[in-house]
């Protein structure tokens, strides 16, 4: 094994090293942010693959161009309530939820 080869870190290696053990406020607060990432990033790809502008899918779900471009970029949060709205409404999709334990 190279010298670079082991200094190689897997991500969840390189998260423990940097942001501390799941289960600590600096590593969950990490993960909290990774999952609203990823949120707006699966919305604004879905609305991409549907020829939809923000502005469209706003009207469809009854909110502003601006509140989608908030979730879209990671600023705001969004409710469940308002995900479903989006997904369905919006999108013409389906929500997949699963629990990890």
């Amino acid at each position: 094994m190279s010298k670079n080869e082991a200094n190689i870190l897997t991500l969840d290696q390189f998260k423990t090293k940097h942001y501390g053990a799941k289960g600590t406020n600096k590593r969950d607060e990490l993960e909290d942010g990774y999952g609203n990432f990823k949120i707006g990033t699966l919305i604004h790809e879905a609305r991409l693959e549907k020829g939809l502008t923000q502005e469209q899918l706003a009207q469809k779900v009854g909110t502003t161009k601006s509140y989608i471009s908030k979730i879209e970029n990671n600023i705001k949060e969004v409710r469940f309530s308002t995900l479903k709205k989006i997904v369905e409404l919006g999108l013409g999709g389906q929500i997949d939820l699963s629990i990890k334990l």
